[in-house]
């Protein structure tokens, strides 16, 4: 017999961590290889791990809803090795690679158990906040305290201190720009909570203790919704919102869509949504204005060089992901369309993968899709801007001319662009703006695809 370890996989370039949602297998239950053994959440995307061999799974090492580092052992299984008896070291080898380096040809069962408790006492201390391995093998190498660690915003999953946290407070504490600790830990532990750590974001509905005035349904969020919720009110206290407006005749545009959609779908097999079309305008202002195609870090900015556009989508549950298109910049309408369809398609049925919604660059919001005709949008973090468009409508407009003004029915549209203002200031954000609308409204009628 030869025992495998099964250990947590990298789900992405910037994800270091996953929660285990539910084990489709138990202690003394067979497996195959690839079948799924349990089922993980990132903050980005919900994901299967499947096995890596046949066998009997021996051990599991977490429980469901625990925070697992990327690499740890997860499960044990035990395998058949006709080639040789008792040598499970040459089985442990191949995942040593994404565990840390102590974990290499152990034979102690328990070690990897020890996992989240890697450091000195004194983080080991009653706190309700939960410190990930990682983040606590970090705190002690850096020499931070528990009273520092406790100060440190999480933009974590409930709150919690990932790794870019840690990392971000280790650099600025190197610049003196690092907030000073409690004097002691019970101040810290008595001090109201800064509105970065919001806690009441994240308490569950079944806590709730506070006084009813009627009839009332208390519904507890899902995981998704909670991690909405903090992404949402980090955004806030991270960046000056500014939100601009503008409106766009777009007559021309629905026009063109309507007269070719049907061949569009015959011939690329397809549906033509008005989508891929803001997008292909949105892309050629972006050309024009780079600077709302970048990020902050500290004092510095980040100016990205692909265009890589996010598109916010609701799925069936009402929550709402964010699906990007990569390099969009390279793609012509029909290749827009594709990627467009692909994406809120797989986002609706759970298919997506992390990388799916990754490095994204600027967002894209359809508001109108619901009928609004227009939105404040919340800039989706590391992201400068965020570009809103609002339903369509009818309407009698002036029209300007040469030969005098006359009142016509145009299809006119509502855009609305949400920007950081420590980047983008009004004249900027204000200008690219009107760059887009002008873009929509000058759409060739006879545009060929």
């Amino acid at each position: 017999m030869a025992i495998v370890e099964l250990v947590m996989p990298k789900m992405g370039e910037s994800i270091m961590e996953a929660t285990i949602l539910r084990w489709h297998k138990k202690p003394g239950d067979q497996v195959k290889a690839d079948e799924t053994v349990l089922e993980i959440a990132t903050d980005k995307v919900d994901s299967e791990v499947p096995s890596i061999a046949d066998g009997e799974i021996t051990e599991l090492l977490f429980a469901e809803n625990e925070v697992v580092p990327v690499g740890a052992v997860i499960a044990r299984i035990s395998t058949a090795d006709t080639a040789e008896e008792d040598t499970p070291e040459p089985v442990v080898t191949p995942p040593a690679r994404h565990a840390a380096p102590t974990a290499h040809h152990t034979t102690e069962p328990a070690a990897p158990v020890a996992a989240p408790q890697p450091i000195e006492p004194k983080f080991t201390t009653g706190s309700p906040r939960f410190y990930s391995p990682l983040v606590l093998t970090i705190a002690q190498q850096e020499g931070v305290s528990f009273a520092e660690l406790e100060k440190i915003p999480g933009s974590g999953n409930e709150g919690r201190v990932t790794k870019k946290d840690i990392l971000h407070y280790v650099e600025a504490r190197k610049h003196g720009h690092a907030p000073q600790p409690a004097e002691t830990e019970t101040a810290t532990a008595t001090a109201a909570p800064r509105p970065a750590e919001s806690a009441p974001v994240m308490t569950p509905a079944v806590n709730y203790n506070g006084s009813t005035g009627g009839n009332v349904e208390i519904i507890e969020m899902d995981r998704m919704r909670k991690l909405i919720a903090e992404h949402m009110v980090r955004s806030k206290h991270t960046s000056p919102h500014v939100t601009s407006f503008a409106e766009a005749d777009v007559t021309h545009l629905v026009k063109w869509r309507d007269g070719v959609k049907k061949e569009f779908e015959r011939r690329e097999g397809e549906k033509l949504t008005f989508t891929p079309l803001f997008i292909e305008a949105l892309v050629k202002c972006i050309k024009r204005f780079p600077l709302v195609n970048c990020s902050l870090e500290g004092d510095k900015i980040i100016l990205k060089k692909d265009i890589n556009i996010g598109m916010a989508t609701a799925l069936p549950s009402g929550n709402l992901i964010v699906p990007v298109i990569r390099n969009a910049d390279m793609l012509n309408l029909v290749g827009l369309t594709r990627q467009v369809n692909h994406l809120a398609n797989a986002a609706r049925q759970n298919r997506l993968k992390p990388e799916d919604t990754q490095n994204g660059t600027f967002t894209l919001t359809n508001v109108g899709t619901f009928g609004s005709l227009a939105g404040t949008p919340i800039i989706n973090q590391p992201q400068v801007a965020i570009l809103a468009v609002g339903a369509i409508k009818k309407r009698p407009v002036v029209i300007e001319t040469e030969h005098g003004d006359s009142i016509a029915i145009r299809h006119m549209m509502y855009l609305s662009l949400s920007y950081d203002h420590r980047i983008v200031d009004g004249a900027l954000g204000s200008t690219f703006l009107s760059a887009v609308a002008q873009e929509l409204e000058s759409f060739d009628p006879h545009k060929e695809y």
